[in-house]
């Protein structure tokens, strides 16, 4: 068997056919037998599949010359080729459901007004030099944060991507300002929204982890500034980058350390359940009476 890979990747690139897109994107796909989800709007494409290696390197080629497309960074991760039942291909309003588009601006340079973007190195240099001063800021929905997050960082109170203009907005953030802040998500695209957000609403000096924790944990593994896993939204669920990885989840019903999440057996829930090896035998630590609620199609960035 081929050796297989995941690719997550993204570019903000104004796309005027979102649906001739779609179209070039699905046979191109097909035609490779890739799997994964791919979600196309007027502001660019965010995707993340897997397969062969040999076919994601084609894929990557044909991709690049759409003319939009050519400066798209694909970042590249280990699989064991089953992450992904099928192939989705969707257009929307939003890359990701801030539920904000007609404030995002996109040129071809990509994000107008977001914030500054910096390789790992610039972060820990960053903090090297100015220390505490510095705040990191995770841009991903609070329940990722359970098992893996930048030190000291500030976790927001909310469930999905469409909370953090209100949660920006609510002034609990205010002292913050004038603070040099941080951003940081899986892959980068959600801190591409997450800082234009803050910046527009008065956060003076913002920066967003180029690539994600995915680049920064590649580069640093878990001597850096990263403690604990990487929630994935795909088979895998959770990702380490060295097998030195700090656990910092703890389960729901024992406070055993843990970074396993399970799905909860409740049909109308769709939440995840963070859970030991031991209690996560037990059915009944498995099934809740939570309401509904939809985690983001986001698609580990």
């Amino acid at each position: 068997m081929e050796l297989q890979k995941v690719i997550l990747y993204y570019c903000f690139t104004p796309i005027s056919d979102p649906e001739a897109i779609r179209l070039f994107q699905l046979t191109l796909c097909e035609s490779l037998g890739l799997k994964g989800r791919i979600i196309i709007s007027p502001h660019g494409i965010n995707g993340t599949l897997g397969g062969d290696m040999s076919a994601l390197k084609k894929y990557v080629r044909r991709t690049k010359e759409y003319p939009g497309f050519k400066k798209t960074d694909f970042k590249w991760s280990e699989a064991q080729g089953d992450q992904f039942p099928r192939l989705a291909i969707r257009i929307r309003d939003e890359l990701v459901a801030f539920g904000n588009p007609d404030e995002l601006k996109v040129d071809e340079n990509g994000v107008v007004g977001g914030g500054v973007h910096l390789k790992p190195k610039q972060v820990d240099k960053l903090v090297e030099e100015r220390g505490d001063e510095v705040v990191f800021f995770d841009g991903r929905n609070a329940f990722e944060a359970k098992i893996g997050k930048f030190k000291n960082a500030i976790i927001p109170d909310v469930t999905t991507s469409r909370d953090f203009v209100a949660e920006i907005e609510s002034g609990k953030y205010d002292h913050l300002k004038d603070k040099p802040i941080v951003t940081y998500c899986t892959g980068g695209i959600r801190c591409e929204i997450l800082t234009s957000v803050m910046k527009n609403r008065g956060f003076n000096e913002v920066y967003q982890v180029k690539g994600g924790i995915v680049r920064y944990g590649k580069d640093r593994g878990d001597a850096g500034l990263w403690e604990g896993s990487l929630y994935t939204f795909d088979a895998r669920m959770a990702l380490d980058f060295t097998a030195d990885a700090k656990v910092i989840g703890e389960c729901e019903k024992c406070a055993a350390p843990t970074k396993e999440f399970y799905n909860c057996h409740t049909p109308t829930c769709h939440q995840l359940v963070l859970l030991c090896d031991t209690c996560s035998l037990e059915d009944r630590n498995r099934t809740c009476i939570h309401a509904p609620a939809q985690h983001d199609f986001e698609m580990s960035q």
